[in-house]
């Protein structure tokens, strides 16, 4: 495919499509206070219910799957155009071998209510600039360029809104290997070189970026959030104008905190989980082994158990945990990631209640402190995690999820509210009545029985106390 800027008769359609195409039912026309605190809130508000979503990495990337001509190309799988340095006639040439026949969209959407999991995310277009839809602003796309011809975002809003879930977007708005204007290639195009001195920048988020992200947004029916990635370059206008396109066509939809300027909720660092509570709405973006697009020699999956612990830990923490799979160039995901996803969605299917909906923990002691003498490489103190138990609440309820129990049970952390009952949830989700022991000097335990087998992942226990919060 010879390289070029998107087509004239694609750029036109997206002008017209912004004047005149309807966005979804009841989305199109933003309400007059949607930049306020209160709308952010309101879209907030099932995002802070979830906790839990699914992130797909999905490319021309799973091809090659981590080698290239024999090599091995260094770090992650969706990476390999940039590390390799492959010029893009070469890399467009693997459009032509994209045949993904095995992909089946109910499939993956099912595996994702399976796993617990209340919202997808998956990439739209990543930094090599390959739209994984039907994109009539450039033919660089799964559905014209390759030989599957299927739009696998159609299939999946459609399976998605079958089965409840809510399903986002990631997309690549700063960088694009593919276009000459766009941001990373400095190989192909050294006189950008991540630089805007020619003005090609913005003439590639005009005709290409901004004009994509309105395909998404008036195509696909209700999008629940766009995840924008390397905010290198999003100066000026830029990311406002990204935001406005937002705003004017789905103000229902979240914008997350990679765009370069403010979006509705944070994103911390790949695979980055705060060490104590973080203040706002916030996410951790997190691969199940150790790439986001898929490698054929990365096999270091992390078990149900390291899973489970993430997620409690984060919800504990205020946040969401956005857990990636990066299937096959057959379609496939791995079933290492299949069987463990699901591993952890029987537990949460039982104790999904000190999850989905439920707030952070009153205390803090209990994720750890940093060491009096030990620094790490940047000279600042080690922060010296525990891992023994994690709290998470709701009005009048503690839960606390147990990892580890010694022979005194659990000891309450100190709060002042009096304890009305406390339960186990067992393996049938039914509550087992516990007794709370109190020593003379006012300390508080829990007499936790023998963990089960099915409670390896995880055992929680059920405190409801009197008031709403806690008071300490």
């Amino acid at each position: 495919m010879k390289h070029r800027f998107p087509s004239l008769l694609g750029v036109l359609w997206s002008l017209v499509a912004g004047l005149f195409l309807p966005g979804p039912a009841g989305l199109r026309a933003a309400a007059p206070d949607v930049n306020s605190p209160e709308a952010r809130e309101a879209r907030l508000a099932w995002f802070k219910e979830a906790k839990y979503g699914l992130f797909i990495h999905w490319g021309l990337y799973a091809i090659p799957a981590g080698i290239w001509k024999g090599e091995r190309s260094p770090g992650i799988g969706e990476w390999i155009m940039h590390r390799m340095k492959i010029p893009v006639p070469e890399y467009e040439r693997l459009a032509g071998g994209f045949n993904p026949w095995r992909f089946d969209a109910d499939a993956w959407v099912k595996l994702a209510e399976d796993a617990g999991m209340k919202y997808i995310v998956i990439t739209a277009k990543h930094h090599d600039g390959f739209a994984m839809y039907q994109s009539l602003v450039s033919p660089y796309n799964i559905h014209d360029a390759t030989p599957f011809r299927r739009d696998p975002i159609r299939e999946l809003a459609a399976a998605c809104a079958r089965r409840g879930l809510r399903l986002g977007f990631y997309y690549s708005q700063s960088q694009d290997w593919h276009e000459p204007g766009g941001g990373g290639n400095n190989w192909d195009f050294p006189e950008n070189a991540d630089k805007d001195k020619s003005g090609a920048y913005d003439a590639y988020l005009r005709q290409k970026a901004e004009p994509q992200v309105r395909e998404l947004l008036t195509q696909y029916g209700p999008v629940c959030l766009i995840w924008f990635d390397t905010p290198q370059m999003m100066t000026g206008d830029r990311g406002p104008r990204f935001t406005r396109l937002v705003r004017e066509l789905q103000p229902g939809c979240l914008i997350d905190g990679r765009l370069g300027v403010g979006g509705d909720y944070e994103s911390t660092g790949d695979n980055a989980i705060p060490n104590t509570h973080r203040e706002g709405a916030w996410e951790t973006p997190a691969t199940i082994n150790r790439t986001w697009g898929f490698r054929s020699d990365d096999h270091d999956w992390k078990s149900p158990g390291d899973i489970l612990f993430k997620l409690v830990d984060i919800v504990s923490k205020g946040g969401n945990y956005l857990l990636n799979v990066g299937p096959t160039a057959e379609g496939v995901i791995p079933q290492p990631s299949q069987d463990n996803l699901r591993a952890v969605g029987a537990w949460l299917k039982m104790n999904g209640e000190a999850v989905y909906g439920a707030g952070r923990s009153p205390f803090g002691e209990e994720f750890g402190d940093f060491a009096a003498t030990l620094k790490g490489p940047d000279g600042k103190p080690v922060f010296l995690a525990r891992n023994d138990w994690r709290c998470t609440t709701k009005p009048g309820r503690l839960y606390f999820t147990l990892f580890r129990v010694g022979r005194e049970g659990l000891v309450l952390p100190p709060f002042k509210n009096a304890i009305r009952a406390v339960t186990q949830i067992d393996e049938t989700g039914r509550r087992v009545k516990l007794k709370v022991q109190t020593a003379a000097d006012g300390t508080r335990s829990i007499a936790v029985p023998r963990m089960a087998v099915h409670d390896t992942l995880g055992c929680v226990l059920v405190v409801e106390i009197e008031g709403d919060t806690v008071v300490r």
